[in-house]
C-alpha cells in the first residue's frame, strides 16, 4: 500500500473514531452529551442554547451515518467512495467549524477555545485532504 493510501485510511479511521464517539454518545445519552461534552469537566454544548433532545439525537444519528460511509470508504478504498467520503467529511465539518469560529466567545477559557476550534479545523482539513487525494487518484480502468 502506498503512503497516500495509508494517510487516507488513517484520516478515515480518525473521522470514524471522532464521529463514532460523538454520534454514539449523543444518540444513546443525549442529556449527558448536552451537559458534559467533551468531558473531563468541560461542557461546550450547553453553552449554545437550551437542551433539545430531538436535535441532539438527530445530530448523533447523522454522525453515526457518516461513520457508515467512512467505514465503506476505508474498506474499499475506491476512488468514487473516497471522493464521496471526502465530500461528506468536508460538508459536515466546514459549516460546523465556521459556526464555532464565529462564536468562539462562548468558550469559557483559552484552553477550551483552542481545543474546541482546533479539533474542528483539523477535522475540516482531513476531509479536504481525503477529497483532494481521491480526486488526484487515477480513475479505475473500465
Amino acid at each position: 500500500m502506498n503512503r497516500t493510501n495509508v494517510f487516507i485510511r488513517i484520516d478515515l479511521v480518525y473521522g470514524l473514531y471522532l464521529n463514532g464517539g460523538v454520534g454514539l454518545w449523543a444518540t444513546v445519552a443525549p442529556r449527558s452529551f448536552y451537559d458534559d461534552f467533551p468531558g473531563l469537566g468541560r461542557s461546550w454544548v450547553s453553552l449554545n442554547g437550551p437542551y433539545n433532545e430531538h436535535l441532539v439525537r438527530d445530530v448523533g444519528a447523522w454522525a453515526l451515518a457518516l461513520c457508515v460511509l467512512l467505514v465503506a470508504a476505508a474498506w474499499t478504498m475506491t476512488r468514487p467512495m473516497l471522493i464521496t467520503a471526502g465530500v461528506a467529511m468536508t460538508v459536515a465539518a466546514v459549516p460546523h467549524t465556521l459556526y464555532h469560529l464565529r462564536h468562539i466567545d462562548t468558550y469559557p477559557s483559552s484552553t477550551d477555545k483552542v481545543a474546541g476550534t482546533g479539533g474542528l479545523v483539523v477535522g475540516a482539513l482531513l476531509g479536504i485532504f481525503v477529497l483532494v487525494a481521491a480526486l488526484l487518484r487515477p480513475a479505475a480502468p473500465s
